[in-house]
């Protein structure tokens, strides 16, 4: 009977424990399943953003930040309408950005034999080379300020355009050589860069693997421009003289650059609230990046020496017409647009250090052979296209060398970099204009008593300069050599 009695106590505290158990559960349960169900259930503005971001059709409502709109949104590099659109117009800037500089052999031989300026020749030839000097050496500072504060790109070109066009009509009025050094040398060049500098970095943003192609293509209007307005100046310095050549000049730039605009833009949209970019200066601590500067400074030195010269030359040394001036500037910008593209495009496919052996061996055997043996306008023209091929696209490895770059440092800035490179030209040609005005006042030749030959004549020591500067310009082949000969 106890027996009986102890099982039904323990059945009852079985049952007992069973149903507090589940009492417990389900009062555990209970509040999840309401919390799940208040989860679930989407509140109202949870609502209203879900709707609203199931509207594809408005796609400028959803709920994304800034960043991921503007990389959804932004249109394709290397390719498109717009990126061809931006490099034509980059393209079309390089006349009233380089137009004069590339004409000044023709105003230098104006000025030289007409008289109308106050000062030696030498003196008159200091004008171009402060001129294209000067708008180099601005580029690391404006390039710099745009790269990092690039809501001032569309304030740089108006500003440019003014001041061009303001130091154009100024020269007009000049009647000694420091006077058009400040308006021709000084002015010029800084509203020619505010011009120049915006371009080039929208150009960076819309051409990735095909840069040195762009490149190359900026560089052949360049040089094309340089075969169509010598020929222009001259013609109208015979008729109307400086003054009216300049202010007609002016006039030009004017229509030409107002309608730029309407092409040149940004592919990534900047607005005035957007914040200052970081800016990445590792690229001066590469070794690298000096030794090519080190050339491109070298080749610059003595770069525009033959587009200085070679008019003057011409008319002095061979006693030919006026016209044949803006005839050799013409053979050698025109060979400079193939040049331009031909290297452009092989910067695409070949290192740096390949590319730009290639041009300092055809400039410095042109140099070196065809100007200093030359007794006859016909091997002078044959210099003129053979030079302007190979030297007249050495500014077209500048990308191939911020690729090379990029290849130890991924985060190097292109615009930086290029600033850099073009003002390292800009030292080389601040420097070399009035060295070879010394080299030119000697007046000793290098070779005596061998006929006519460019090296028996005044300008020998330029012919030797600018066929030594060709050479070493190639300095960073040279030492990436040296270095594997040495390991």
């Amino acid at each position: 009977m106890s027996n009986i009695w102890l099982i039904n106590i323990s059945s009852t505290s079985l049952q007992l424990k069973t149903f507090f158990i589940l009492k417990i559960i389900i009062a555990h349960r209970s509040p999840m399943a309401s919390s799940t169900y208040e989860m679930r259930r989407p509140s109202r503005s949870q609502s209203s953003r879900t709707s609203r971001n199931d509207d594809f059709s408005n796609p400028s409502l959803e709920e994304n930040t800034p960043a991921e709109i503007e990389m959804r949104t932004l249109p394709p590099t290397d390719r498109g309408k717009d990126a061809y659109l931006v490099l034509l117009g980059c393209t079309i800037i390089q006349a009233p950005v380089w137009g004069y500089s590339l004409a000044f052999g023709v105003f230098q031989e104006y000025y030289t034999t007409h008289r109308g300026i106050k000062g030696s020749p030498g003196a008159i030839a200091t004008v171009g080379t402060t001129l294209n000097g000067l708008m180099y050496l601005m580029m690391p500072f404006t390039f710099t300020i745009l790269t990092r504060y690039p809501r001032l790109c569309r304030y740089c070109g108006p500003l440019g355009l003014v001041i061009t066009v303001a130091s154009l009509v100024l020269s007009s009025y000049a009647t000694e050589v420091w006077q058009l050094i400040a308006s021709q040398g000084v002015l010029c060049a800084i509203g020619s860069g505010l011009l120049y500098s915006p371009s080039t970095l929208y150009l960076n943003e819309w051409f990735v693997a095909k840069k040195g192609m762009a490149y190359g293509t900026i560089g052949a209007g360049k040089s094309a421009a340089g075969v169509i307005l010598p020929f222009i100046m001259s013609s109208l310095l015979t008729k109307y003289g400086p003054k009216t050549t300049l202010k007609a000049w002016a006039t030009s730039l004017v229509i030409l650059t107002l309608p730029l605009p309407l092409f040149l833009k940004p592919r990534i949209l900047v607005s005035n609230s957007t914040n200052s970019k970081p800016l990445n200066w590792n690229f001066l601590k590469s070794e690298l990046f000096w030794i090519f500067q080190l050339g491109n400074v070298i080749e610059a030195f003595g770069y525009l020496l033959p587009s200085t010269y070679l008019a003057s030359y011409a008319h002095t040394a061979l006693d030919t017409r006026e016209i044949t001036g803006a005839v050799l500037i013409a053979v050698l910008s025109f060979a400079s647009v193939l040049g331009s593209l031909m290297l452009g495009v092989l910067q695409d496919h070949f290192s740096s250090s390949t590319v730009i052996l290639v041009s300092t061996l055809g400039s410095t055997l042109s140099t070196f052979i065809l100007w200093g043996l030359a007794k006859n306008l016909g091997v002078l023209i044959l210099f003129a296209a053979v030079y302007g091929f190979f030297a007249g696209g050495f500014s077209s490895t500048y990308p191939g060398i911020v690729n090379e770059m990029r290849m130890h440092d991924e985060g190097v800035d292109t615009g930086l970099v290029m600033g850099f490179l073009l003002g390292g030209r800009g030292v080389g040609f601040v420097v070399g204009g009035p060295v070879s005005a010394v080299l030119l006042r000697t007046g000793w030749s290098v070779v005596k008593g061998f006929g006519e030959w460019g090296y028996k004549t005044e300008y020998g020591p330029v012919i030797l300069c600018t066929g030594a500067t060709a050479l070493f310009g190639g300095w960073g082949w040279m030492w990436k050599m040296g270095k594997k000969v040495v390991a």
